[in-house]
């Protein structure tokens, strides 16, 4: 069977599980969250950089993405900090919905899967 690695698992889940040569990285939410939604997702996008680097792969290897954004008339700022971020020659799939996210001051929430180097 092959091997599944949690990593910086916690009481409710994992930042990432690695399986098959795929990193699942955990839904991540900013610590600072009196920033505005561009300076919240940007805050996530470096923890999933570090999240990717410890796991031994890289933005350059996403494959998908889901953005949760508190809300969607906001949608842009996120949008700014993503195409900011994301490689342009390996951008991966994504899906942006609109909800309602675990506490009134949280704007963003990404869940996303890599592939291993």
């Amino acid at each position: 069977p092959m091997t599944i690695t949690r990593n910086d698992p916690g009481k409710w889940l994992s930042r990432t599980v690695e399986y098959n040569g795929v990193v699942y990285v955990a839904g991540l939410t900013a610590d600072n969250r009196a920033g505005s939604m561009k300076e919240q997702t940007n805050e996530i996008l470096r923890k999933i950089d570090a999240a990717l680097q410890k796991a031994g792969t890289d933005k350059s290897r996403l494959l998908t993405a889901t953005v949760y954004v508190s809300d969607m008339s906001k949608k842009e700022e996120m949008n700014e900090a993503w195409i900011a971020w994301i490689d342009p020659n390996n951008p991966p799939t994504r899906a942006t919905v609109g909800t309602v996210l675990g506490t009134p001051d949280t704007l963003v929430e990404i869940v996303c899967n890599a592939a291993k180097k």
